[in-house]
């Protein structure tokens, strides 16, 4: 019986693989074509540092001694997860939030090994337009050269999964307030200030301060023909708060893991996610800066228009709206409407998912645990269950929700990031899995028979 079963597996995937193939010719993909590149690592930038929510953030009064000057000679070592791998890579680093003009050089991707130490020769220089340093204006990006990747032989290598990529860079001077994205939930490192570039080097020795944040960079591309980005788009709960730290745990993570498994290097799962992020507020973020980053509505092209190979979007996002500045969610959908029509607009035949909020009743956290936030969210589930704006919905609050209680079930409480009972608003490693086991690949491919 077992053989049968794994038999019958064999033949599931081809023709799986067919199917969104024939999904990738339609949208015109070929090989040599600028649609070729596709998003495999997002992180939504915000600033200026340190105006955000970052988790189990080591002390860096001696790394980043004054937020004002910001970096100061010294190189950053970025630690990240390409979703899907390609033969060349592309970096896009960004001064969003910035007063100053940026000077970067010595830009290098390596494998890493551990901590801060990389494969050996496995750094390559990554340059822009031809040139080894660039120079980024105050709310503007850069996206490099193609960089080749000489251990990416077959990008479904399966020894590749999960493999770390080290982006470092020197940024020259000081330079101002920084952009960044607050909770990485991932160990990142930085050379002291003043210490100068060490991109190059291959050893730890001179990144002595660590940080769970990502600094200037948000966005690596793979050169991925017939590939599609999905984009999980949101607040902290897509942000992975209180899951583990390096541990890759996230829901977008755990739903990602599924997919390759199913369909190898199709789709890749980039998260788009803020802490705190709210879908209609703050009006005016550069002048006001908010810890949970610009509205949704604000970053729509930033953060989803404007990557490669976008096909889908799953949104999960709303409860900030309510607990934390206490929106009515009329205003809210009306704020899900405009954003559903820009989506539609800028990505011809993108295909929307929006996901259920989960519980925050009786949360520690400020006002979320209020019976009125209880209220709102009911309501707003129903709309969203029943607006007909969406390709399909995800129903995260079914799977997290005691019925008992209107919490978070029990198990999904405990904080897995820095220990301790949670806030019944953030759920945990195991909540986190079961809302990325239960994204349904008929609603999101169309496809049945798939038992990953």
């Amino acid at each position: 019986m077992a053989f049968a079963a794994l038999r019958w597996s064999a033949l599931i995937v081809p023709v799986l693989l067919m199917s969104v193939g024939a999904e990738a010719a339609k949208s015109g993909k070929g090989s040599g074509d600028a649609s070729d590149w596709v998003a495999s690592w997002t992180a939504s930038v915000q600033g200026p540092y340190p105006v955000g929510n970052a988790t189990a953030q080591p002390e860096l009064k001696f790394a980043l001694p004054s937020a004002e000057r910001g970096a100061s000679d010294q190189t950053f070592r970025l630690i990240l997860r390409p979703d899907i791998w390609g033969p060349q890579a592309r970096l896009r680093l960004s001064n969003a939030f910035g007063k100053k003009p940026v000077s970067f050089d010595d830009v290098m991707v390596g494998l890493q090994t551990s901590g801060s130490a990389l494969v050996a020769r496995s750094n390559r220089p990554v340059t822009f337009a031809g040139k080894s340093s660039v120079m980024v204006a105050p709310g503007e990006s850069v996206v490099s050269d193609a960089v080749a990747l000489p251990w990416v032989k077959d990008r479904n290598d399966p020894m590749l999964a999960n493999r770390k990529l080290a982006v470092s860079f020197h940024v020259e001077g000081e330079r101002g307030p920084m952009t960044w994205h607050a909770k990485a939930l991932t160990t990142s490192y930085l050379s002291g200030p003043g210490s100068g570039s060490h991109a190059r080097e291959e050893g730890e020795a001179s990144f002595p301060f660590s940080t769970t944040s990502w600094y200037f960079l948000d966005e690596v591309d793979m050169l991925a023909p017939g590939s599609h980005a999905i984009v999980a788009f949101g607040d902290s709960i897509t942000d992975g708060t209180a899951s583990t730290l390096n541990g890759d745990d996230r829901w977008s993570d755990v739903f990602s893991r599924r997919v390759h498994a199913a369909l190898g290097s199709t789709f890749s799962v980039v998260n788009a996610g803020i802490g705190g992020n709210m879908v209609i507020g703050p009006a005016d973020y550069a002048a006001n800066p908010f810890a949970g980053g610009p509205a949704a509505t604000q970053r729509l092209a930033r953060d989803v228009v404007s990557l490669p190979g976008v096909s889908r979007v799953i949104w999960l996002e709303g409860i900030n709206d309510f607990g934390n500045a206490g929106v009515e969610p009329e205003k809210v959908e009306e704020g899900v409407r405009d954003a559903v029509r820009e989506l539609r607009a800028r990505i011809p035949g993108v295909k929307i998912f929006m996901a259920t909020l989960t519980s925050s009743l009786n949360s520690s956290n400020g006002g979320y645990g209020a019976p009125a936030v209880e209220e709102k969210r009911r309501a707003y589930n129903q709309f969203i269950r029943q607006a007909g704006i969406f390709d399909g919905v995800v129903d995260f609050d079914a799977v997290t929700v005691d019925q008992k209680t209107g919490e978070l079930k029990a198990e999904f409480q405990p904080n897995s990031s820095v220990g301790g009972a949670g806030d019944k608003l953030h759920p945990n490693r195991a909540g986190y899995a079961a809302m990325g086991n239960a994204i349904s690949f008929v609603t999101i491919f169309g496809l049945r028979n798939v038992s990953r």
